[in-house]
């Protein structure tokens, strides 16, 4: 009994400093300290591309490593994050990487409530932000529509559907006002209950490979545009 009872305690104390450590970094600003002070300075002629997102975006890499690795692409996503987080570390984990072009792929954790309760208007206030940021540095953006959700598993019932088509209309217009480009993945994973079709995810939220494989030519695309710009 006594040995249980020890047991729980450490496990009790590891929770909370689990909890505190992530409350004394709530942005995560360390997650990429490291790796952006080993990173190399842009090379002459190279165009880097950051991608900046959530766990979608983090997914990204481990799915389909050879994507980022053959390219000048940065993967700076960070699994349960939302605007307000990325907003904090942008400067750190996009503008001081130097790179020619940011995709910003963000605002479904929000909708699901993962730190607390987030309006429309306050993702895009968040995207606006990140958006003007990066246009002050001479980095190119592109803005991804949120992908489609039917429900959330970790949270079900918040009937996330017609959030993110709202969403994604105002940042397609936010984009066509500013002279941004608007990437629109949503249309191609879309299934007629307004979720993502089931051959590109397991769980509805999250792109299997099939779903990345949908994904790439259209962010190619995308950045090929940008790049060509004058």
């Amino acid at each position: 009994m006594k040995k249980m009872k020890l047991m729980f305690g450490i496990c009790l104390c590891f929770m909370f400093l689990g909890q505190f450590s992530q409350a004394q970094d709530w942005p995560n600003l360390a997650r990429f300290r490291d790796a952006n002070a080993k990173l190399a300075p842009v090379a002459k002629n190279e165009a880097r591309v950051v991608f900046m997102g959530n766990s979608i975006t983090e997914g990204w890499i481990n799915t389909c490593p050879d994507f980022f690795s053959t390219h000048s692409y940065v993967n700076r996503g960070i699994s349960g994050q939302t605007t307000p987080q990325m907003l904090i570390r942008f400067r750190q984990d996009v503008i001081n990487l130097n790179p020619s072009v940011v995709v910003i792929l963000a605002g479904t954790n929000d909708i699901a409530g993962n730190t607390g309760p987030s309006t429309l208007e306050m993702i895009e206030d968040n995207l606006a932000s990140m958006a003007e940021l990066a246009n002050a540095h001479g980095i190119k953006v592109i803005l991804s529509s949120v992908l489609p959700v039917y429900d959330y598993p970790w949270r079900p019932g918040l009937n996330p559907a017609e959030k993110i088509v709202t969403l994604n209309k105002w940042i397609q217009e936010y984009a066509a006002k500013n002279n941004l480009t608007y990437l629109d993945y949503y249309s191609s994973l879309v299934d007629e209950r307004k979720g993502m079709k089931a051959e590109y995810s397991k769980d509805g939220v999250h792109p299997n490979e099939a779903g990345y494989k949908v994904m790439m030519p259209l962010v190619e695309e995308a950045i090929k545009s940008v790049l060509s710009e004058n």
